[in-house]
């Protein structure tokens, strides 16, 4: 018995030991080489500017009217005037109210690169106007903020690159690489007539990216919980997206003389069944990757787990599955959006309808949605049916060993310091989607800090950006242009 008692005390001393050790060596790298460096350029230019971008009112819409479509064109105009001499020392192409500009590049011989954005906005809320703290589309600037639909998606992105252009142009500076600037008209209803058409151009051209930027996450701070530095979320891939019909059915009727088996029952304990049946994820991949690289920076106790996953990996993903941000890194999700059954309050319906959209990791693909949800709940009271499009994959995992990620990744680092760069996933689209068809690789990623409080302007109420954080923001496009296309 003390045989096994000493045997016992020297196997737990070991796995101690072992923990201890991983924990201790679960480090950052140091980045020694890379300074902090200074930019200066016309800050109170590139303000007036990102406020005057957001007075036009770009509205992405299915339907556009007659004053959408001036709006759309008086912004063009207003772009082309304001940044003169990048329409001077570029091409420019027009494909409908989306612009591509070439500015080209010494070596023909290198594959260029495409740095991009979006300029249509969602709309505000029919009667939420009053809840702005300024006028949604005054582009108001104050001692901190420029507010305004737009500031943060993505007209903040759009002049941050163009002033970045205009910098380099003004300081004479030649790319190597020929660079490209797309910005798009419909990103907020999917990029077809915009993205689409440039990539349609470029294959036609025979022009393959080495890599693309285009917007995706912040320098966001305080998302992490134990992290006291920004992190620098360089989305490599994007999740896909479909949505499917939940459908109850039965015999219908008059609601005084109900049946014991309803279409609304069928369907109420199907969603249940989706609901605690979640698809299966974990911390594996690329979300390892970003979770890796983050738990290097948290507190003692957290890297303890994160260093030895093989003892704790179950805990971590059960406590990142608990909070919708980090369980949308792990999983496909599963979300009931809408619902419809009767047409009249006394008639039982034959068929009760749910409408469940789910976000594909790039882990499962659209078959794997179908299949996890018919085996879960389909039978002869339940159907599952797919809606009149098929649904859009994850997009491909680019490379975080790339140049063009290097570069994006140290660029951040010279502008803003000791802050965490880690490849990360999209859970929402953008017009890469398009963009990755003619790129090596593609990242989504736009410079600027965001705090939680900021983040819920994003599509909301009150969207804004500090007028620091953009500035800053620019200085890092500036150095992402300048070094992405110096070789």
């Amino acid at each position: 018995m003390l045989k096994l008692i000493k045997l016992s005390a020297l196997a737990l001393l070991l796995l101690l030991t072992i923990v201890l050790i991983n924990t201790l060596t679960h480090n950052p790298s140091s980045d020694n080489d890379l300074k902090k460096i200074a930019i200066d350029f016309d800050e109170s230019r590139a303000i007036i500017n990102l406020s005057d971008s957001i007075k036009f009112k770009t509205i992405s819409g299915q339907n556009r009217s007659q004053q959408s479509i001036e709006e759309f064109e008086s912004f063009i105009q207003w772009l082309k005037k304001s940044y003169k001499l990048v329409t001077e020392n570029t091409s420019l192409k027009r494909l409908n109210d989306t612009l591509l500009f070439k500015w080209e590049g010494s070596n023909p011989n290198l594959k260029p690169i495409l740095v991009t954005g979006h300029y249509d906005v969602v709309p505000v809320i029919p009667g939420t106007e009053g809840s702005w703290t300024e006028p949604p589309y005054s582009g108001n600037v104050d001692s901190e903020y420029v507010w305004g639909r737009g500031a943060l998606d993505d007209k903040s992105g759009v002049i941050g690159i163009m002033e970045a252009v205009t910098y380099l142009m003004e300081a004479n500076f030649k790319p190597t690489r020929t660079i490209y600037l797309s910005f798009g008209h419909d990103e907020e209803i999917g990029g077809v007539n915009g993205a689409a058409e440039v990539v349609k151009y470029l294959s036609k051209e025979g022009v393959q990216l080495e890599w693309s930027l285009d917007e995706g996450s912040f320098l966001l701070e305080g998302f992490i919980p134990g992290v006291d530095k920004p992190v620098a979320a360089i989305n490599v891939a994007e999740k896909g997206s479909v949505t499917l019909q939940v459908v109850g059915k039965a015999v219908g009727g008059h609601s005084s003389m109900p049946t014991r088996s309803s279409a609304v029952g069928h369907l109420s304990k199907a969603l249940v069944k989706l609901d605690e049946n979640r698809m299966p994820g974990g911390l594996e991949g690329l979300t390892l990757a970003m979770f890796d690289e983050i738990s290097k920076h948290m507190p003692f106790v957290y890297k303890i787990a994160f260093a030895n996953r093989w003892l704790f990996g179950g805990v971590i993903d059960s406590y990142l599955s608990q909070a919708p941000a980090t369980n949308a890194m792990l999983r496909t999700t599963t979300a009931p959006t809408m619902l419809s059954a009767s047409v009249k309050t006394n008639v039982l319906p034959i068929e009760a309808i749910a409408i469940v959209n789910f976000r594909i990791h790039p882990q499962n693909s659209v078959e794997d949605v179908f299949e996890h949800v018919r085996g879960l709940v389909e039978n002869e009271n339940v159907e599952v049916r797919a809606l009149s499009y098929s649904g859009r994959p994850a997009s491909q995992v680019s490379s975080w060993e790339s140049r063009g990620y290097k570069v994006i990744e140290s660029s951040v680092k010279e502008i803003f310091g000791d802050v965490i760069v880690a490849p990360g996933l999209m859970i929402a689209g953008s017009d890469t989607r398009h963009y990755a068809k003619v790129a090596d690789n593609s990242y989504r990623f736009n410079p600027f800090p965001l705090s939680n409080k900021e983040l819920a302007g994003f599509h909301g109420t009150n969207e804004r950006i500090k007028k620091k954080d953009f500035l800053d923001g620019v200085r890092a496009y500036i150095r992402i242009i300048e070094k992405g296309s110096s070789t």
